[in-house]
């Protein structure tokens, strides 16, 4: 199995990617600690990774909170015995609204979450890294970060960001032997589209669905699991040769 006695950090682990991320990487021989707001919220998670035979541990963190992302990394390193893999990938969605009436509090929030979130990440599992002798590190970005995002500007600013710290930490953590790469999801079924689908077209959400369907090449949405695989290759040492690269994976939207 490629992971085998590795170490591997999934945060925002309750989520669509991040639940099959977690659940991939035990299948193929990892230990996970899965991050979230609210441990009791892994639980479920936690008992089907640990009856296939796996290995988990539930935290829960704020990754706003520099001294919470600080921690899990500690409590990782402390119940497994350091960090292979960080699956950087809490995120929200914020709001669909015309840039001049978007509401300033969300705003913040979701540059909190979105860009300071994922940069503590980097901050602090790299510290990890660095006593180990590498590692790699994979940050959700989205697609909306290689292009415009019309009623989404929070969100699109904050994946355009988290591109730009994925190419820099690319480059200044190279020499400590750390990989650092982004997915960049387009549509897929989790719940953070159906939240956007139910903003965009409150009164019939299922014509979002099939407007959007229609617009990617590959004719629908994809599932969390294909993901899932995607970022595993990634920390695979079968891409021991990728740093500061941004994979699109999106049925060809971006392109449409």
């Amino acid at each position: 199995m490629r992971f085998e006695g590795k170490n591997v950090i999934v945060t925002g682990a309750n989520g669509g990617f991040g639940r099959a991320a977690a659940l991939r990487f035990s299948s193929e021989g990892a230990n996970v600690a899965c991050v979230d707001l609210l441990k009791d919220d892994l639980s479920d998670l936690l008992n089907e990774i640990s009856s296939s035979g796996g290995k988990a541990i539930a935290i829960a963190a704020d990754v706003t909170q520099n001294t919470q992302v600080e921690a899990y990394v500690n409590e990782t390193v402390s119940e497994f015995g350091g960090i292979d893999v960080l699956f950087n990938n809490a995120g929200i969605e914020g709001l669909i609204s015309p840039l001049e009436n978007y509401d300033e509090e969300m705003f913040d929030k979701v540059m909190e979450v979105n860009v300071k979130g994922v940069w503590l990440g980097m901050r602090h599992s790299a510290d990890a890294m660095r006593q180990t002798g590498g590692g790699v590190i994979i940050n959700t970005a989205s697609g909306a970060g290689l292009m415009a995002t019309p009623t989404m500007v929070a969100y699109g600013a904050s994946k355009h960001a988290v591109i730009g710290m994925t190419k820099t930490a690319s480059i200044e953590l190279a020499p400590a032997g750390i990989r650092v790469n982004a997915v960049c999801p387009g549509v897929i079924n989790t719940r953070m589209m159906r939240s956007i689908e139910e903003q965009t077209i409150p009164e019939n959400p299922e014509e979002y669905v099939k407007a959007v369907s229609e617009r990617t090449p590959l004719g629908r949405y994809g599932e969390p699991e294909e993901i899932a695989g995607l970022v595993a290759f990634l920390a695979s040492d079968e891409a021991a040769y990728i740093t500061g690269a941004s994979y699109v994976i999106d049925g060809g939207l971006v392109n449409a």
